[in-house]
């Protein structure tokens, strides 16, 4: 595999929408938790904007780090992972091709699994498999670009493993 991974604009706005929707899915949590916090709110807004052409620029970068600030202020574990979803929904994917840049293709699926396992007590496999459904081709052939997502690390690795898993080996 070579050293970048060729990625167009239209890839990287599939796959921000992709993260986008993912981290929509458990953003009542954190803000059942920080009601007055709009952090996170604002990282999936800024994620939108881009996957619906807007510029990838500023706004993305500032607000995905004010969401992982904001998973620092949540006094629950889910509300801190619903934060990090939104974080990762706004984090920037970039062509090199390693195995840690699936974190920001698949991120917000998975730290939204661990969202809803910790807040609601709901099977991670049941809330992965939604996210498996609601990924456009587009997203599974960017995700296949990049080598599989790296070994180790806590639940919130093990989830993207599994998600990265599941995508790879869906049917085309």
């Amino acid at each position: 595999m070579s050293a970048e991974v060729v990625l167009s604009k239209d890839d990287l706005r599939a796959v921000t929408g992709f993260a986008a929707a993912s981290a929509e899915t458990v953003l009542g949590i954190f803000e059942a938790d920080q009601p007055d916090d709009s952090r996170p709110r604002e990282a999936i807004g800024a994620a939108w904007a881009f996957a619906r052409g807007g510029e990838r620029g500023k706004a993305l970068r500032d607000t995905a780090w004010a969401a992982l600030k904001a998973a620092r202020s949540a006094h629950t574990a889910a509300g801190q992972e619903a934060a990090r979803a939104a974080m990762a929904a706004a984090a920037y994917l970039h062509p090199l091709a390693k195995a840690t840049q699936v974190k920001h293709i698949l991120g917000a699926g998975a730290h939204a699994a661990r969202a809803a396992e910790l807040a609601t007590g709901e099977s991670a496999a049941d809330h992965l498999e939604r996210t498996v459904r609601r990924a456009a081709p587009e997203v599974v052939d960017v995700l296949r670009r990049y080598p599989s997502a790296p070994e180790g690390g806590g639940r919130v690795a093990e989830l993207t493993r599994l998600l990265d898993a599941a995508l790879r080996t869906r049917p085309e």
